[in-house]
């Protein structure tokens, strides 16, 4: 794996010498100079690998086409000319959304405080500009949230909170909130106590038809329930889940929401997804029920069955809230068993659907002998057989298919025999040979199966080492 580094200057030199010293096209130098740093393990996914063009006061150097925006775009702000601010934020957005070196090398020539100081000149009143600088921000932003700074932050949520009727200005602004928090722990905290949260989901309550505004929302508030930043050794994800629903009815906001998007599977899916997120604790999961987004879910499975994507966001939920045992027995109720069977086996041949479709039946069938006898008389274990007959590279979908097929009969051994003679033990004990993830498990499912297996002690108290 590549693990040195060098400066876009570095690659811009070696591109000039290949074509000053050996004649080569601009083409052909910038591949032999990859082509060399590679074989050296260079990583270049932060080099623009473009030749650098010729500047107009040859001082400066070579500029490539983000840097000579960047240069138009100080000038125009600093002479407070707003159209031509626009053109060049234009060309901005476009370089940083071409590829992730442009939003690398614009960061490196001071895009931020650029773009940041036309946000401001477009908050006297410019909202076509403000639209634009927004829209730069968050092409910037992608990828490097270590960009925001206190007064960008503290900007995002003014214009937030200024301009919510506005469905594009939110929109931008939302998507930049998103890209600032992903792998950020401290800018999640920062926003959220800048008070962004009610913003989200005031913005999805307000442009409950606004497609872009929900989608966006929605993935923002998804980003403020992770705890993906390595650098932080405990984040506040359950903290900031518990503040969306307890004191911003996030998941009333999310299933109104659901039912006024019933004919669109894209915004659906990301309802879903967000409700999944949110489901953390036991009166969360009744919550959702009590507000009628069981029935939604339940419907969207049985309706929208040819939707790959939502029907895996629809598991997902239903996965999520099932950790309440109330709810449990509320889904088996209102039929999801059979919308998630017959989920599986329209969608056997996607190892994602199978491997939800079995993570959701085997938290329903979780120390509940009635909703393992109506998911095995529904055909759920037949289906988790020919996922796992069908998917036998796949470790996700052999592991919660032996979890469910233990969860079925651990407390119904009567189901044992049936499950067999479907040919479970050939299967499992492949899954378990295959994968090291699914030893474990595979075990449990072959013990409880009433099948031989050799339970070794690893450990008997005894001082000495483990055996090998």
């Amino acid at each position: 794996m590549a693990s040195r580094h060098i400066t876009q200057e570095t690659f811009d030199a070696a591109v000039c010498e290949n074509m000053e010293e050996f004649e080569m096209g601009p083409e052909e130098a910038v591949k032999e100079a990859v082509e060399q740093f590679e074989l050296q393990g260079v990583d270049l996914s932060t080099i623009v690998k473009v030749a650098a063009k010729a500047s107009a006061d040859g001082a400066l150097g070579p500029t490539h086409a983000v840097g000579q925006a960047l240069d138009d775009l100080q000038e125009a702000v600093a002479g407070s000319h707003p159209r031509e601010v626009s053109a060049h934020l234009a060309r901005i957005c476009e370089q940083c959304c071409e590829d992730r070196a442009c939003r690398f090398l614009a960061a490196q020539k001071g895009a931020y405080p650029a773009i940041l100081a036309a946000c401001k000149l477009a908050a006297a009143g410019d909202q076509g500009l403000l639209l634009q600088a927004l829209g730069a921000l968050a092409a910037l932003t992608d990828g490097q949230p270590d960009l925001l700074d206190a007064e960008g932050l503290q900007l995002l949520v003014a214009t937030l909170a200024q301009n919510t009727e506005e469905a594009a200005l939110t929109c931008a602004g939302i998507r930049c909130v998103r890209h600032a928090s992903l792998k950020h722990e401290q800018n999640r905290q920062a926003l959220v106590k800048a008070g962004v949260l009610p913003l989200l989901t005031g913005a999805i309550a307000r442009h409950g038809r606004h497609t872009d505004v929900v989608r966006e929302a929605c993935g923002a508030l998804r980003v403020m329930t992770f705890d993906d930043d390595i650098r932080v050794p405990f984040g506040r994800a359950h903290d900031h889940a518990k503040m969306i629903v307890q004191e911003n009815q996030g998941l009333k906001v999310l299933i109104n929401a659901a039912k006024a998007f019933s004919d669109h599977p894209g915004v659906l899916g990301e309802l879903c997804s967000t409700l999944a997120r949110l489901a953390v604790r036991n009166e969360f999961c009744q919550e959702v029920v009590d507000l009628g987004g069981l029935d939604v879910l339940v419907t969207q499975l049985a309706s929208c069955n040819d939707h790959q994507d939502l029907v895996k966001q629809v598991l997902s939920a239903l996965r999520a809230i099932a950790g309440n045992d109330d709810v449990k027995d509320a889904i088996v109720r209102a039929g999801g068993t059979e919308a998630i069977v017959a989920a599986m086996a329209q969608h056997l041949a996607s190892p994602q659907v199978c491997e939800q479709s079995c993570a959701a039946l085997c938290v329903l069938a979780l120390r509940k002998p009635e909703n393992s006898r109506v998911i095995v008389e529904g055909g759920g274990a037949l289906a988790a057989l020919r996922a796992m007959k069908t998917h036998p590279q796949e470790a996700g979908v052999q592991k919660q298919a032996c979890m469910l097929i233990r969860n079925l009969v651990s407390r119904s051994q009567a189901f044992s025999k049936p499950i067999l003679d479907l040919g479970a033990e050939v299967l499992i004990t492949q899954a378990r040979a295959a994968h090291q993830d699914c030893e474990d498990v595979a075990k449990a499912a072959l013990r409880d199966l009433g099948c031989h297996v050799e339970l070794r002690e690893l450990w008997t108290g005894q001082k000495g080492d483990l055996a090998p």
